[in-house]
């Protein structure tokens, strides 16, 4: 008996139609359960097959137990080596490697020296750094948000470089990236699961969290469709995540890659939508099914992206 695992924190309609869906399905030898940890061991395998991770960003203790379980075989739904190496900077310079447009984006040294560092810490910096540069590269109005990291947290709008410096003091150690606003006509967010399988969702992220789905919006451009859905396979194929959103903004109908490192992507139905959720639910199962049906006792089943499997190549 092969067994899927959902590991998840608060969230509630997810994990259990997840499970609910793996078991209606009635594939012989493959059950779905929640994941359950009495003690983790060093090198000693899981009894599960296949683990969606929902929540190891969150809990360092979940994220040792997913690499210790990928280590000895269980295929971990994301790749949890992968996802602690991962940034939103490096996500950008990735994708500008593979051709999907970006906003103009730079990095910034935190505004406060990280814990146990003193100023000799920096002295490959140069001081000052080139603002005006960096000012005049980025241009305002633009976006200040952490570099790592998601949930909206600490995302500053700024209109100058009097609120740029205003602002950038509040974020204390934080590595923080300042981001060219894209002033959009259309915005999108897009589920890929399994690398293939697309689901392309009108949003709007000015609204509240429970309004940002837009459900009955106006029709799309077919071809601008079509080029959103080859831009998110390329990413979500560069990375290696098997259960990410990309996010987009269209200006002059090009759509500009916003935010797409997001290994585990809001799935509640009552901020996504039933149409939304059904397909999630649906697609999640699947993906999960065949993934136990394919995975190899004792064997490393992680999904690796391009960039990793070029680079040990």
């Amino acid at each position: 008996m092969k067994k899927i695992g959902i590991l998840f924190g608060m969230e509630d309609t997810f994990p259990q139609a997840f499970i609910d869906r793996v078991n209606s399905k009635n594939e012989k030898g493959i059950i779905a359960e929640a994941v359950s940890i009495d003690k983790v061991v060093q090198n000693k395998a899981s009894e599960y097959a296949v683990i969606i991770d929902r929540i190891s960003q969150d809990v360092p203790f979940y994220r040792a137990f997913l690499k210790n379980a990928a280590l000895t075989g269980t295929n971990v739904i994301n790749n949890p080596f992968w996802w602690s190496a991962d940034d939103k900077f490096f996500n950008n310079a990735l994708a500008d490697t593979l051709g999907v447009p970006l906003p103009n984006t730079v990095i910034l040294p935190s505004a406060e020296h990280p814990t146990d560092t003193t100023a000799n810490s920096f002295r490959n910096l140069k001081f000052p750094l080139d603002w005006e540069g960096i000012f005049e590269y980025v241009k305002f109005p633009a976006y200040m948000k952490p570099y790592s990291g998601g949930g909206w947290k600490n995302v500053y709008r700024l209109e100058n470089k009097e609120e740029f410096w205003e602002k950038h003091k509040e974020t204390g150690q934080l590595v923080m990236l300042l981001q060219e606003e894209i002033v959009f006509t259309e915005y999108f967010r897009v589920y890929c699961l399994g690398c293939k399988a697309v689901k392309i969702m009108q949003y709007e992220p000015r609204n509240q969290p429970h309004l940002r789905y837009v459900h009955d919006g106006p029709a799309v451009d077919k071809k601008l469709l079509a080029t959103i859905k080859d831009y998110t396979i390329r990413l979500c194929k560069g990375l290696g995540y098997d259960f990410n959103t990309v996010e987009f903004a269209v200006r002059d109908g090009i759509p500009y890659a916003i935010d797409f490192g997001n290994p585990a992507p809001d799935a509640d139905i009552n901020s996504v939508g039933a149409e939304n959720f059904e397909w999630v639910v649906e697609e999640a199962a699947k993906m999960a099914i065949t993934a136990a049906k394919k995975q190899k006792p004792g064997k490393i089943n992680l999904t690796w992206g391009t960039f990793m499997q070029e680079a040990v190549g």
